[in-house]
């Protein structure tokens, strides 16, 4: 069989590609695959997110939770949905985009520094560069909280009445924000090509996205879980108006003492939280990779 009609191997074809993609890959592309997959996640898991929202606030169990929304009604099912669809999607975006820049930049600027720290500094420069889109955690976190029900109409409503406390009330839990971003999107975007070399050779594109989905799922099962407390804590500074702004440690603090001391009824809501990063960071991983790669052939 001559050279040219030898069929191609499955491996060398992804090695080509990885070749490719790293060399030619334009930093639109990936801001544009990160908020396509952003948006496909939030609306697929957003009752996922009200279940685990009750739970940080209130302490409450699965069940009571649950039927919690269940009276409300479908009609408050998806509300507050607005906020994380805006703030996901850009912040999604983000996250990807601004790491391949991070990524790229650094690696050219410091070619002494070792790859692996560029690439995590890359990482945590991406996830604080998210934080500026806080207000929309704050207004989403108001929307979600039953006690606003009659206090705030809408996402809109919502940001007019938050103006009259200043710019400082829309940045209520920065602090959390901050320490949760950037380790966690170190973790991900650190062990996210480990993970896939790790998992047998694809040989079609759908081995190929069911990997991309049991990565993503992995990688967010273990930042949901580790640092879940800090997204308690973040949920429990956003959800007053107005009045003192308390630290994180003081934050902390008081729902520990609230919960009975126990550590386990601060993680309280963790199981559905999880179950939801996985399911989103799954979906989140594939979507990405499939946009990307139908950016890839029309440009």
């Amino acid at each position: 069989m001559s050279q040219q009609a030898r069929p191609s191997v499955p491996g060398k074809e992804k090695m080509r590609q990885k070749s490719w993609t790293q060399d030619s890959d334009q930093d639109w592309q990936h801001f544009a695959a990160g908020a396509g997959a952003s948006a496909i996640n939030i609306l697929a898991t957003y009752p996922v997110f009200k279940v685990t929202f009750r739970q940080q606030v209130d302490g409450s169990r699965l069940l009571v939770a649950l039927a919690q929304i269940k009276n409300e009604g479908f009609h408050f099912l998806y509300r507050g949905v607005l906020p994380p669809l805006l703030q996901k999607a850009v912040s999604v975006s983000i996250m990807f985009g601004l790491y391949h820049r991070f990524k790229r930049d650094l690696n050219n600027s410091f070619p002494q520094i070792p790859t692996q720290i560029n690439n995590s500094v890359a990482a945590i420069l991406a996830g604080s560069a998210e934080a500026i889109l806080t207000p929309f955690e704050r207004v989403q976190t108001l929307l979600s909280h039953r006690k606003h029900h009659d206090r705030f109409l809408n996402t809109l409503h919502t940001f007019r009445e938050l103006r009259v406390y200043g710019m400082k009330e829309y940045y209520r839990g920065l602090t959390a924000i901050l320490l949760r971003n950037g380790p966690s999107n170190a973790i991900f975007f650190g062990f996210r090509g480990y993970l896939k070399d790790m998992l047998p050779e694809a040989q079609t594109s759908f081995e190929n996205t069911i990997q991309d989905f049991i990565c993503g799922a992995l990688l967010g099962a273990t930042n949901s879980t580790i640092f879940y407390p800090l997204s308690v804590v973040k949920s429990n500074m956003q959800k007053h108006v107005g009045g003192e702004y308390w630290s994180v440690q003081k934050t902390f603090q008081s729902i520990f003492e609230t919960r009975c001391r126990r550590i386990s009824r601060v993680y309280r809501g963790a199981f559905m939280n999880c179950s939801r990063a996985i399911v989103s960071w799954g979906i989140i991983n594939a979507s990405f990779e499939i946009i990307l790669s139908g950016l890839r052939y029309i440009s």
